[in-house]
């Protein structure tokens, strides 16, 4: 893996971890002056998409990490706990919080039980609730995390250990860290994209998709919903392609010469790469997500004709889109279907009937009927499912009827390429609060090394030279989840 060494001078470093979506990356880099790359690696820098070898051959092309923004409650969507049933309402027996050393929010109330039928599904026998009855039917594809644990309960610190293994940011995201290992499969396209749904780009935002102390070509690019996915990469009305061209051509003229002069600056050959990627992208991008030439089967599979899935449906339906076109890394965060005002996430502190009925509703057809469309284009061999979430939520109950926030045992699944379909790795407590056996614990770090594994990365080896310190994705931490992998 390529080491590099950077330098940046406070103004240019602020530019770099501002991080404006590809107003920073693409966009940005082209305008004079602004210095997004960094003198480093002549050859990377050259083309710093290239395609790149793996650490060993890989088992995954692509990831699809779904975010469930706000924390759902994974006691009342797969992890079937009959003793809670049994002490609803009564006070957590003292037992069950030994060794909780970090508060949640609201103080530690009665059990609580929500209103959930819960069956067993498939061959694995696995259960799941009524909450999500589409995805019950893959319950055979997927590979449970049922003894997931992070630190930190509050959403912004915990998501963006999620997301870059550090509780303050600076770090770059996991997708950047493929991206700058593996390259680009796709030179019309970002290598790394981040989807969401809803009105607004996800709370905290880029921060989650940073490059970190990468070079910011490696950063995310956020793709917004509707037709034009990418601010300002339209080409102004007036404006002709032909133009357009011919000032490319102009400034490549120009950049030419000077990298002529200064062949050690491999800055003007960077910000080149950066023009002609513009430029493709144009065209490349608004294909990508176009979903006009998808057919009714495949939209209602998606749950595109439900107004409460329709948004979400279609950002999965891009991101099956963008999977064939080999996009390396594509992180999606759920956010409120269009037209909802009062449950903006997962966040249920409150009327945990209302919030995951809906939140639930939004997901439940669109993910099983990913996973049914990868299965059957052949897409699920090579690709990498991950549901993931901040954190969980407590076995007690808050204000009456809601739970509180728990990073200390939580479920997650994997499905695709290179994991034991119908396997359940860890579990929580009788009572679903903390992770049983804690010599199975995943954290964050662990499920990143994991993905990192099955892409052909070894995550000891996937290493930058920053401010004279070697650094790697999973920090000091993190092992290989083994007992998942096939």
């Amino acid at each position: 893996m390529s080491h590099h060494d950077h330098h940046h001078h406070p103004r240019r470093q602020f530019l770099l971890g501002a991080g404006q979506g590809l107003g920073a990356i693409t966009l940005g880099g082209l305008v004079p002056g602004l210095g997004v790359f960094q003198a480093a690696h002549a050859a990377d820098l050259v083309d710093p998409l290239a395609p790149k070898a793996p650490h060993f051959p890989a088992k995954v092309k692509s990831v699809i990490w779904l975010h469930q923004n706000g924390a759902p409650s994974t006691l009342d969507l797969y992890d079937y706990k009959p003793e809670l049933i049994r002490l609803a309402g009564q006070e957590i027996p003292a037992s069950f919080l030994k060794g909780i050393k970090t508060s949640t929010q609201g103080g530690v109330g009665k059990l609580y039980v929500s209103r959930r039928t819960w069956k067993q599904h498939g061959e694995s026998g696995a259960w799941f609730s009524d909450l999500v009855p589409h995805i019950a039917n893959h319950a055979d594809k997927l590979a449970f995390i049922k003894s997931s644990t992070t630190v930190g309960a509050t959403h912004d610190i915990s998501i963006l250990k999620l997301n870059t293994g550090d509780l303050s940011p600076g770090r770059p995201s996991l997708g950047a860290w493929i991206t700058y290992a593996l390259g680009s499969a796709n030179p019309d396209l970002p290598p790394y994209v981040v989807l969401y749904n809803g009105k607004s780009e996800p709370s905290a935002g880029s921060v989650n998709w940073s490059s970190g102390f990468l070079p910011a070509v490696y950063q995310g690019v956020a793709f917004r919903p509707g037709n034009s996915p990418i601010l300002y990469l339209e080409r102004p009305e007036l404006r002709s392609a032909e133009q357009q061209r011919a000032s490319l051509d102009l400034l490549k003229r120009l950049n030419s010469t000077g990298a002529a002069k200064y062949p050690a600056d491999t800055e003007l050959r960077a910000r080149l790469k950066s023009y002609d990627l513009a430029d493709r992208m144009q065209t490349a991008a608004p294909e990508a997500v176009d979903l006009s030439k998808e057919t009714d089967a495949t939209k209602e599979l998606y749950g595109l004709n439900d107004e409460v899935s329709a948004s979400y449906g279609s950002t999965l339906l891009r991101a099956r889109r963008l999977v064939e076109r080999g996009v390396r890394f594509i992180q999606v965060v759920t956010g409120a279907p269009d037209g909802q005002t009062d449950i903006t996430s997962w966040d249920a502190h409150s009327d945990l009937e209302a919030n995951h009925g809906l939140m639930a509703r939004q997901v439940d057809k669109p993910i099983a009927g990913l996973l049914a469309d990868l299965k059957d284009r052949g897409l699920l061999e090579s690709t990498l499912v991950v549901w993931t979430s901040e954190f969980g939520r407590t076995s007690y109950g808050q204000s009456g009827n809601g739970r509180d926030h728990n990073p200390w045992g939580y479920t997650q699944w994997l499905a695709g390429a290179g994991v034991k379909a119908g396997f359940t790795h860890g579990e929580t407590d009788e009572l679903g609060l903390q992770t049983a056996d804690k010599d199975k614990a995943v954290d964050t770090y662990d499920l990143q090394a994991t993905v990192l594994q099955l892409m052909g990365l070894d995550h000891l080896k996937t290493t930058f030279l920053n401010n004279g310190r070697s650094e790697r994705p999973t920090v000091v931490y993190g092992k290989v989840v083994k007992e998942l992998l096939t």
